[in-house]
């Protein structure tokens, strides 16, 4: 038998912990799309000719697998010392030859080793030549323990918040946990989640690099909550913990056969409604949005996301079915990861799409009720 769940206006009410048959929660309002926010040594003159030894394979393609101790040693030159991934092509230097990666370099007044100038910028074309003959980690490749045990270190050494000034722009989070005094584990948690210690065994040349780590299923996981400016990021068995501390409005319901019950959807502008379904050992986050996405036309968009990888939403299919008055509209289709997030397949349309003429075809005085089913796919 079905379980409905819905979301109504009153956000300040305390949740009881076993509601009414038609419990409500509260619809947040969303972000406007556009601010809408998912919520950092010098080379040795044998450089080169260990370049040429380190790539194995033919045509010096990527690859996986163990990284020898001389790859990791040619690498660890290429290391910007603020973020410690990698400075790669266009690599500028400050007067003193010290490197620092374009990105961190973009947000920071002074060298970070020497804190010489920044300006004028240097090209060094021999280490950009170095890093065309070299295949570079994944920056989602685990075990890197030691950079956060001198991180952690170096923070323990150094306390005052005007040493830790420069990481202000660079890395935010860390900057703020330093100057406010944080220590432990809270310090070792923003490092575990801005340098991965677990993940990808890839190898790459530098041009490759940057298109992988945008789909590299080892990259930290943003909170999957929609139309929300939460910047939380981690790994994916931290994301129901973040959930279920973070966001506690949130519903969860038992079961692969629910009814999620959406209530005032009459409310102007952009709005969201949320609830999580268990099953099958899995979690499922369930998410109906309402949109303007062209002037004076509103348009409603539900979708079921795993809270799990890609290759986990294969083994899994959901339906979504509207009821009401003889009318019935039905959407199937696999569930997306949460590392594909919802704005992704709004965009794309790949949900269940409906306007405000629809919606009213199946609602009961404001709220309306779909019918969410999990199934398990056939190998």
């Amino acid at each position: 038998m079905s379980r409905p769940s819905s979301t109504g206006p009153s956000a300040n009410k305390p949740c009881s912990k076993q509601p009414p048959p038609q419990p409500q929660h509260t619809p947040s309002p969303a972000a406007p799309p556009a601010a809408a926010t998912i919520s950092a040594a010098g080379p040795g003159s044998s450089a080169v000719p260990a370049a040429a030894a380190v790539i194995s394979g033919p045509g010096g393609g990527g690859g996986a697998g163990p990284v020898s101790p001389q790859h990791h040693e040619l690498t660890s030159l290429f290391e910007c010392p603020v973020c410690f991934d990698y400075v790669l092509p266009p690599i500028l230097q400050c007067q003193a030859g010290h490197l620092v990666c374009n990105q961190c370099r973009q947000k920071l007044s002074c060298c970070p080793t020497c804190r010489g100038a920044l300006t004028p910028s240097i090209r060094n074309l021999a280490m950009e030549k170095v890093a065309s003959a070299v295949l570079f980690p994944c920056k989602d490749r685990g075990s890197q323990p030691w950079k956060l045990l001198e991180t952690l270190g170096a923070l323990q050494e150094n306390t005052s918040p005007g040493w830790a000034q420069w990481l202000k722009p660079a890395i935010p989070a860390l900057w703020e946990a330093v100057a406010g005094g944080s220590r432990g584990q809270e310090i070792e948690t923003i490092l575990a989640n801005t340098y991965a210690t677990t993940g990808c065994s890839l190898t790459l040349h530098h041009t490759e690099k940057p298109e992988h780590e945008d789909i590299c299923e080892y990259r930290p996981y943003s909170c999957p909550c929609p139309g929300a400016s939460c910047k939380w990021q981690g790994s994916l068995e931290a994301v129901m913990s973040h959930l279920m501390h973070a966001h506690k409005s949130i519903t969860t319901l038992q079961g692969e056969d629910i009814v999620f019950l959406a209530t005032d959807i009459n409310l102007p502008g952009a709005v969201d409604w949320v609830m999580m379904q268990s099953c099958f050992g899995h979690h499922f986050m369930l998410v109906l949005e309402k949109q303007e996405k062209y002037e004076g036309h509103q348009q409603f968009f539900a979708i079921v996301l795993l809270i799990g990888t890609r290759k986990q939403a294969e083994n899994f299919a959901y339906r979504l079915e509207l009821n009401g008055n003889r009318r019935r509209l039905t959407w199937e289709a696999t569930p997306r990861s949460i590392h594909d997030g919802v704005a992704a397949a709004i965009m794309n349309s790949d949900c269940l799409v409906f306007d405000t003429a629809i919606a009213h075809l199946f609602a009961d005085n404001g709220n309306l009720g779909i019918n969410v089913t999990i199934s398990t796919c056939c190998p």
